[in-house]
């Protein structure tokens, strides 16, 4: 079951006893124990019934003992098990002694005023071992891995519209492109994008483009599109921002080699009639990668391309044996480029 789906449909009324979530998106196991907080409490009674518990310092047997006691001035309480390597791979050298059947005996027969939240926050689970089994086959267990692409740009569509606002979906694409999937990355950014657009309430590339940062892939292709036009300056100024950045200049050298590379490959596809989506499969490219890409290989001669893989080349090798300061090489290679265009 989908944890994702779980979430935007829970209901006070249709909370389970017992959940067993797992998977390495932290982010949407925290959204889901949230949430049932948020349905389980007022303000009045939560803090003395919201228990929570590591069972790398504490009994499973003394937790079980807490979920199966009645609520303190309330009708539910909430138990959550925050590390339950039990059902991992991992081995763990536990502090104290655990009676695991105390645990299969609650799942069995759970209280009915308690909602008890087992969590294993591992990408994967030992499906071999007894208790795992047990676990999936009794409790409501949730699976919460990372989302895939058009997953997470739906969950900002539904982040946003819970606020309110709207996003156009190349927005959607654009901070996708330069996040990845970390929901908790995404949710800062779309929050920041919120307060830029709180008059319009509806978030549009432009807005992407402004204030979240570019990816040091975006950069290198800004500077091959400067290359391109001659733009000497404007390679250069950009080159120079991401040497203040920190990063090496091997590894932009090994970026530019890459997309100068991918702009040959992808020219001869489209030469010869590929689609964007059947030259993302035959390169194992991200499909926003090779729409950027389909954008500038117009710019290009086939025998440029080539000429510029072997000026990288040839600059990668005298950077590593010496003939050549990384630095300064990458900057007359760009010198080089861009005047030849």
């Amino acid at each position: 079951m989908s944890i994702l789906g779980t979430i935007q449909k829970l209901k006070g009324d249709s909370l389970q006893h017992v959940y067993f979530l797992y998977g390495s998106e932290t982010y949407l196991i925290d959204a889901f124990v949230n949430k049932v907080r948020s349905l389980l409490f007022t303000e009045a009674d939560d803090s003395m019934n919201d228990s929570r518990f590591q069972v790398v310092d504490t009994p499973i047997q003394e937790i079980v003992e807490e979920a199966a006691t009645i609520p303190f001035f309330s009708n539910r309480k909430l138990v959550v098990i925050q590390d339950f390597y039990f059902v991992s791979t991992q081995k763990v050298k536990a502090k104290v002694e655990h009676d695991l059947s105390a645990l299969e005996q609650y799942i069995q027969s759970p209280s009915d005023s308690t909602v008890f939240i087992i969590i294993a926050p591992y990408e994967k689970v030992d499906e071999r071992k007894k208790l795992t089994k047990q676990l999936k086959k009794q409790t409501a267990a949730l699976e919460s891995n990372p989302l895939n692409e058009e997953q997470v740009k739906q969950w900002m569509v539904n982040a946003v519209g819970e606020q309110g606002f709207t996003i156009d979906k190349t927005a959607a694409q654009l901070l996708f492109a330069r996040v990845g999937s970390n929901l908790m990355l995404i949710e800062k950014e779309l929050e920041k994008c919120m307060l830029f657009t709180a008059d319009k309430k509806h978030i549009v590339e432009q807005d992407v483009e402004t204030l979240v940062a570019e990816t040091v892939d975006e950069s290198i292709f800004s500077v091959v599109e400067s290359v391109a036009s001659g733009k000497t300056e404007q390679a250069l100024r950009t080159y120079h921002k991401l040497l203040r950045q920190k990063e090496e200049p091997l590894a932009m050298l090994a970026l530019l080699t890459r997309q100068f590379r991918n702009l040959l490959y992808v020219k001869i596809r489209q030469e010869k009639g590929y689609n964007q989506k059947e030259i993302a499969g035959q390169l194992n490219l991200h499909p926003y990668v090779i729409k950027l890409t389909m954008q500038q290989t117009n710019r290009h001669a086939k025998s440029d391309l080539r000429k510029a893989i072997i000026a990288c080349a040839d600059t990668d090798y005298a950077i590593k044996t010496g003939k050549g300061e990384k630095e300064r090489s990458v900057e007359l290679l760009l010198l080089k480029l861009s005047t030849r265009t």
